[in-house]
C-alpha cells in the first residue's frame, strides 16, 4: 500500500497565496483587507499620536525605529521599521510559509503608511511630553487593540512579530504576548542611554504590558488552550481544512443524537488563539449550521504543546 495516500496533507506552509485567497474568495481578501487598515490605523495612533513624542521607546522593531528617528527625525517612523523588517522577513520567511509572509508583508506596507503619512496629519498628543504616564497607557491600548486586529486574521506586522510567530511554531503553547514580553524587553532597556532617565524605560516597560495584556484579552486568554468541539455532518472535510490551514491535528468520534437517533460525526480540535479564529471561518464556510463548543483547556500536554515529560 502506498504510505504517501494515508499521510493527511497537512502541511499549510506549503499552500500558495493564490490557493489561499481563491479558497476564500473576494470575502477572504475583503476581511484581510478591513483587518489590515483597521488595525494599521490604531496602531498609528498609538505610536504616532501618543508615543512618537512622549519620550521613550516601546519594545519590537518599532522601539528601534523610535530610536533610530530620535537622531535622525527627517526619517519617518513607520519607513525605518520597513526597512528594518526586510532582513528579519528573509531569514523567518521559511519557517512561517508564503501565505503568513505575503500577508504580513501588506501589513506591513499599510501601517507604515499610516505611521508616516495618514496618523500625522491629525497631529500629536499635545500632552506627551509632560504627561508620558497618560501617553503611555493609551499609546499601549490602541496599539495593541490594533495589532490584535491585525493578527485575526493570521497576519502581522512584522519585525519582531515574525520572530514570536517563529518561536511559536516552535513552542505553539507560549502566548504571544509572553512572547513578546520577552524579546520586547530588550528594545526597551535601549531607551535608558537615549532618552537619558530610567523613567523612559519604566513608560516602554508600561506601555508594553498594556499592549500585550490587551492582544491577549481581545484574542481569548493568556497562555491557555481553546478546544473546539464540532457536530457535523461535514466532519471530515472541516477536519481536513483546519489540518491544512492551521497545521493542528484533529480527532474524529462517532456520536448519536439522544432526541433524533442520527449518527454524526464530532471533530475535536485544541488550537491557540489565533488559530481559533481561523478553524471557526472554515467551519462556517463549510457547515454554518453545525454545533459548535468552545471550551478553555487550561493545560495541553503532547505533541505541539507542552512537555509530557514533567517531574
Amino acid at each position: 500500500m502506498d504510505k504517501k495516500k494515508q499521510k493527511p496533507k497537512i502541511a499549510a506552509k506549503k499552500q500558495s497565496v493564490i490557493a489561499y485567497y481563491k479558497r476564500g474568495g473576494w470575502k477572504a481578501i475583503g476581511r484581510d483587507l478591513g483587518h489590515d487598515v483597521l488595525g494599521s490605523f490604531l496602531y498609528a495612533i498609538g505610536i504616532s499620536f501618543f508615543a512618537a513624542n512622549a519620550g521613550f521607546a516601546p519594545g519590537g522593531i518599532t522601539g528601534i525605529a523610535m530610536i533610530i528617528h530620535h537622531y535622525v527625525p527627517g526619517l519617518g517612523i513607520g519607513l525605518l521599521s520597513l526597512l528594518i523588517n526586510i532582513p528579519v522577513a528573509i531569514i523567518c520567511y521559511r519557517l512561517l510559509g508564503r501565505v503568513f509572509f505575503f500577508k504580513s508583508v501588506k501589513s506591513m506596507v499599510l501601517s507604515a503608511l499610516f505611521l508616516d503619512y495618514i496618523v500625522p496629519l491629525l497631529g500629536t498628543y499635545p500632552d506627551a511630553a509632560t504627561n508620558p504616564l497618560l501617553a503611555a497607557l493609551f499609546a499601549g491600548a490602541l496599539s495593541g487593540i490594533g495589532l490584535a486586529i491585525i493578527y485575526m486574521p493570521g497576519s502581522s506586522t512584522g519585525g519582531t512579530d515574525f520572530i514570536i510567530m517563529s518561536i511559536r511554531k516552535l513552542k505553539p503553547h507560549l502566548s504571544i504576548g509572553t512572547i513578546s514580553l520577552a524579546v520586547d524587553g530588550i528594545v526597551i532597556l535601549l531607551g535608558w542611554p537615549v532618552f537619558g532617565n530610567i523613567n523612559a524605560v519604566l513608560y516602554g516597560v508600561l506601555m508594553t504590558v498594556v499592549s500585550t495584556t490587551v492582544i491577549d484579552k481581545l484574542m481569548y486568554g493568556t497562555g491557555t488552550r481553546r478546544m473546539l468541539l464540532v457536530v457535523s455532518d461535514k466532519a471530515q472535510e472541516i477536519a481536513n481544512d483546519i489540518m491544512a490551514e492551521t497545521e493542528r491535528g484533529a480527532t474524529l468520534a462517532d456520536v448519536r443524537g439522544a432526541y433524533t437517533g442520527k449518527q454524526h460525526q464530532m471533530v475535536m480540535c485544541v488550537c491557540s488563539k489565533v488559530e481559533v479564529f481561523a478553524a471557526r471561518r472554515i467551519i462556517n464556510r463549510i457547515d454554518p449550521k453545525a454545533i459548535v463548543m468552545l471550551t478553555t483547556v487550561d493545560e495541553a500536554y503532547g505533541e505541539g504543546f507542552l512537555d509530557p515529560d514533567v517531574d
